[in-house]
Formats: C-alpha cells, structure tokens, sequence
C-alpha cells in the first residue's frame, strides 16, 4: 500500500504517467468535468459544493462511465474566498459566485488573517478529494483550487484591483502574498491526502499583459510549484482568459502543465510552448459541449485533434469546467471523436 502523499496509479507514480502520455502513439482526454456526473447521480449543484460525499459520487460515476485518462474535482473559484470571509451565492443548479468584496485598502488588508483548512467549505472539498483517491485507483485524482491572483480578485474586487496593481502595488502585493499562503496551504494537504495533482484556476492573469502576468501571477504561482511539485504531484495551471498575450508567463511558472480555454487558438498556444510540456486543451465548454448537437461537437473535437496532430504534448481536453446540464449524449460524442482518431 503506497505511503500517504505518494500517488500511485495502477503502479505508476505521476511523471511516469505524464511520461506514458509522451510516449503513446494514442491521443489521450482529460476534459475537466465534473457537473454532468452531479445530475447523474440525481443531485443539484447547491449539494455537491457543500457535501464532499455527494461530490465525490459524482466524480466517481464519471471515472467509472467515461475513458478519461485522469479524473478531476468541480472547478468552483469561490471556496477559497469563502474561507477568507466572502459571502457566496448559492444558486440550486449554478455555479457559486461571490458576492460584494471584503477587502478595499491597506488597512484592510493588512488585518486580513489567512484561514485555516477548517474554514468555510474547505473541509467539504479536502472530504471529496480523499474518498477519490481511496476509490479511484486506475487513474490520477486532479484537485483544483483557484490561483493567487484570481482570488485576490474576488477578496479586492476585479475592477478594483485592475487600477490598484498600478496605484497600489505594494498593497495588491501584500494580498497576494496573504493568497499564496493559504493555497499553497491547501494545496499541501491535497498532496498529503494523496491527489495526484491540482489544477489551479488562475482566469483572471488572462486580462493582464505578459510582464504584470508575471508580476501579480506568475512569481507566486512558482512559489506553489517549486515548494510541492516532484515525481509525485503535477501543478497544471488553467487560463481559460489567456488569448495569447501572457502565454509565456504560463510557461515560466514551472508547472508539469498548461491548461487552455477556448479564447485562445490551440495551434498557436502549443507553437509558444516547449514541446517538453504538457498542453491541455480547449473545446469550448458552453458553446459547444453545453450547446452545440452531438455531431457538432463530434466534428469540432476531431478538428481540433487533426490540428493538433503532431504535437505529442498535446492533451485533449475541455476549454474550462464543463458546466451543469451537458447531455450524455455530447460527452459520448467528444470520446467517439477520441477513439475515431485514435482509430486513424
């Protein structure tokens, strides 16, 4: 039985399976999606972010009906905010959403304490992450949680805190060190109750150029990766508002993978990147998994495949979380797609 903390997926650690991906004459799909197995398994969205279990029986339906090569939590930006202190919005079948802003000056942010894992939802999240990986053992356990900047958004404000990196940089700097330090706590405990990686959802550095991306994302992105990704743990950063502009800060983050949304064209994102990375990737969650018919999304799923042909870096995957109310239907047609061009 392996130690706690050291993934193990049918007997192998996580670079070997980052590894296997590089050598697979197959394409292989790690769409990011959990929100189809909730209503699957006859439950509201408003259930699975506040109860580990019932979040955990929708991941564990996916992993034993879809051929996903790895397994991941609900992408929800607003647990982190909540153990700070934000109110949250709790519609029944959406997404949180944070409500109002808790911080606005350097008072404020000065008196702001960093939580502990016990706060707010945390708890609930840490609960679901753990009955995954006991359960579901053929494949990697993805958490998530959201990036420093991002959530320095929600707790400032995101209109606010887009003058404030020019008027108040020391202040913003202050609270991105006061973001770091919880998620890197966060992140610490996922690796220690055995996920395999965390994607960390940092939309919000997609409004900013390359050099601020860097300044108010990237250095502390780094700071997650150098202190807890090895062999053993993956960071995969997200950035689903990236069009192109802060593509090379993502890559000088360090992380063992770059995950992109559908703003940004495919092609041109894996022509930026090291061929030695991981590039994960991006058909449009809404406008074509929610949306479109099962044949569009067939189509645009091996369109994108063919583009993306030569590149063996390239992981097929969705272009953020897949939202509520997606049909079996599309989901099935995003993997025929998979196995059509595998079958080429």
């Amino acid at each position: 039985m392996p130690e706690r903390g050291k993934r193990v997926i049918g007997g192998l650690v996580m670079n070997q399976w980052i590894n296997e991906i590089f050598q697979n004459s197959k394409r292989v799909a790690v769409p990011v999606m959990t929100h189809p197995g909730i209503e699957l398994t006859g439950h509201r969205v408003i259930e699975a972010v506040t109860d580990g279990r019932v979040h955990y029986e929708a991941i564990k339906y996916l992993a034993d009906h879809y051929p996903s090569f790895a397994t991941s939590t609900i992408m929800d930006l607003t647990v982190e905010a909540e153990a700070f202190g934000c109110q949250i919005n709790f519609p029944e079948d959406e997404v949180p959403s944070v409500v109002g802003r808790l911080v606005s000056d350097a008072d404020s942010v000065a008196a702001l304490q960093v939580p502990d894992l016990q706060a707010g939802r945390v708890p609930e999240y840490l609960k679901a992450v753990r009955l995954a990986v006991e359960h579901i053992t053929d494949r990697p356990v993805l958490a998530g949680c959201i990036g420093p900047f991002s959530l320095a958004g929600r707790l400032y404000d995101m209109s606010e805190i887009m003058v404030a990196i020019y008027t108040d940089p020391e202040v913003i700097l202050q609270l991105l060190d006061k973001c770091t330090a919880f998620i890197l706590k966060y992140c610490a405990e996922l690796k220690r109750l055995g996920a395999s990686g965390v994607f960390i959802a940092e939309p919000a550095a997609g409004l900013l150029s390359n050099e601020d991306c860097m300044a108010y994302s990237t250095v502390f992105i780094r700071q997650i990766v150098q202190t807890l990704q090895d062999d053993d743990f993956a960071v995969i950063l997200h950035n689903c508002g990236d069009t192109g502009q802060c593509t090379q800060a993502m890559v000088e983050s360090g992380a063992a993978a770059l995950h992109f949304g559908n703003a940004i064209d495919m092609v041109s994102a894996l022509q930026e990147c090291p061929s030695s990375l991981l590039v994960m990737g991006n058909i449009d969650p809404v406008g074509i998994m929610k949306q479109a018919s099962p044949e569009v999304v067939r189509k645009e799923t091996l369109a994108l495949l063919e583009a993306t042909a030569s590149c063996r870096n390239f992981v097929l995957s969705t272009g953020c979380d897949v939202p509520p109310q997606v049909s079996q239907e599309n989901i099935a047609a995003f993997f025929q797609a998979l196995d059509e061009f595998n079958s080429l």
